[in-house]
């Protein structure tokens, strides 16, 4: 069969063909093929999963609960959640209306993204940043527009710097505080200045708490609960961080009705709900939970205090994050790029880190160091970055 008149089409679309990998990703394929390493790379919890909540995952097999649920997600663990934000986070969601259970943070960050954005429309968001915003916006047909967190601002979202971005096509404003990679919070000030701005444009917010649980100071109310703001909200969370269950794959989105169900018809078509023994782990984690949560907090915040000294001590500014697991210390002043001193650190001391241009052009300069390690790595960690850096 001649077929030359097929020839002209592109095989992949062209939105996709243009992503980039994930360059956290992509880099620990280099860390793979190197032994013995000591990794500050995945932002992954170190700590297993607490033994209640992998009980009740247990459980739940055993009595056969193996079937689907809800497309919204199980009933029980919805109310769960939405009295658990209403405590923590002080805003107050239906069960029923407004909350969807979906398959980890990114499925809801992806959903939400796709309910929301027409072709062109403009969303705006920080860097650095975590690895999926930019894609995700760029799979959803809309236009990335990019606002640069900077060192001396201690890495948080200036509100001035917003107003400059904002244009008649902008539609929605993604924030993610605390920030992977930078570790970077927002005073409330800042908070409330932000949401000032969000309704005098008419944006759309999207707030990434996943991290939220793990801020070292006073933890400050979602910006979904400021006045005006829950209308205009998604509040996306889950169970990932605060309570080590990566694997479980549970998420939660929390906002106005409409745009849940806008969400929801996305899920039921493409995931249709999450996995039921997880969503029946994630009530236990909820009800029972929090001791060891902060116990695994305090452990991190022990931690991060050896991780900023250290590497201060050894030639690396670096600036104390106030939440998550990271630290972003600048590197700029050995003379290298991201890159070549995450590859160089590899392969000279097989201490893995991440390139800081992971999370967008603007980390140049930096790496990110996770401190969800034992201190004990950290500690050697520490001291095999300042045997590489003497000999630079």
């Amino acid at each position: 069969m001649n077929d030359s008149k097929f020839h002209h089409k592109k095989r992949i679309a062209e939105h996709i063909s243009i992503l980039p990998k994930s360059g956290i990703r992509e880099f620990f394929e280099l860390v793979n093929s190197v032994d013995d390493v000591i990794s500050l790379g995945v932002g992954e919890p170190d700590f297993v999963t607490p033994w209640t909540i992998r009980e009740s995952a247990i459980y739940s097999l055993e009595k056969g609960h193996t079937s689907y649920t809800s497309n919204l997600g199980l009933l029980p663990l919805r109310k769960e959640i939405c009295k658990y934000v209403a405590s923590d986070y002080g805003v107050e969601y239906s069960p029923e209306k407004e909350c969807l259970i979906t398959v980890g943070v990114s499925e809801g960050l992806d959903l939400v993204i796709r309910a929301l954005i027409n072709p062109g429309d403009e969303v705006i968001y920080t860097e650095p940043c975590y690895v999926s915003y930019p894609a995700e916006i760029t799979m959803a047909l809309g236009v990335p527009v990019v606002i640069e967190n900077k060192e001396d601002n201690g890495f948080a979202l200036d509100p001035e710097e917003l107003r400059k971005k904002i244009t008649p096509k902008s539609k929605v404003l993604l924030l993610n505080f605390p920030c992977n990679p930078t570790g970077a919070t927002l005073s409330l000030a800042q908070m409330e200045e932000i949401a000032e701005i969000a309704i005098e444009n008419d944006l759309i917010v999207i707030t990434d708490e996943i991290y939220s649980e793990l801020t070292y100071e006073k933890r400050l109310p979602s910006i979904a609960s400021l006045k005006g703001m829950k209308e205009r909200t998604v509040f996306l969370h889950g169970f990932s961080k605060a309570f080590a269950m990566t694997g479980f794959r549970i998420g939660y989105a929390c906002g106005p009705a409409d745009i849940i169900d806008a969400m929801m018809k996305i899920h039921q078509y493409s995931m249709l709900c999450a996995p039921i023994n997880a969503q029946e782990a994630a009530i236990e984690a909820l009800k029972n939970g929090r001791r060891d949560m902060e116990k695994m907090k305090s452990t991190y915040c022990e931690r991060r205090n050896i991780i900023v000294k250290g590497l201060n001590d050894a030639g690396l500014p670096c600036l104390l994050p106030k939440g998550a697991f990271y630290v972003f210390p600048r590197i700029s002043e050995t003379g290298l790029t991201s890159r070549q001193f995450a590859q160089r650190l590899l392969e000279e001391q097989k201490v893995a880190v991440v390139p800081g241009t992971a999370f967008g052009a603007c980390g140049e300069g930096y790496i990110r160091c996770c401190y969800a390690a034992s201190t004990r790595d950290i500690v050697t960690a520490i001291e095999k970055i300042g045997t590489f850096l003497k000999t630079l």
